[in-house]
């Protein structure tokens, strides 16, 4: 399945728009990547830790939204947008949104 942020496809001639599909995730952060990320931010560099949770957090967003593509017979999804947020008390969670339009060739 191609999965793209651009409107259209140069290689492949959309025939149907089938609609929006969205894949949602919400990880929480971990007191112990809090209190390294913090040392790390003193002494400079980027953190390792909450990099990984981000990127785990952002495939896990486009797999599901994949997913609700794939059940609705589309072969791509268009104009994928992804959305970083922070929730729950403190801003302690992270929810990351993949969206886009499920299309057929």
């Amino acid at each position: 399945m191609i999965i793209t942020t651009t409107n259209t496809l140069e290689t492949h001639q959309i025939k149907q728009y089938i609609g929006i599909v969205s894949g949602e995730t919400i990880i929480g952060a971990n007191i112990f990547k809090d209190f390294f990320a913090g040392i790390r931010d003193i002494v400079g560099g980027r953190s390792g830790s909450y990099e990984r949770v981000l990127r785990e957090a952002k495939d896990t967003a486009l797999k599901e939204m994949k997913d609700e593509a794939l059940r609705l017979g589309a072969d791509a999804i268009i104009g994928v947008d992804l959305d970083y947020e922070t929730v729950g008390a403190k801003g302690g969670m992270l929810m990351v949104t993949a969206s886009g339009t499920a299309v057929k060739f």
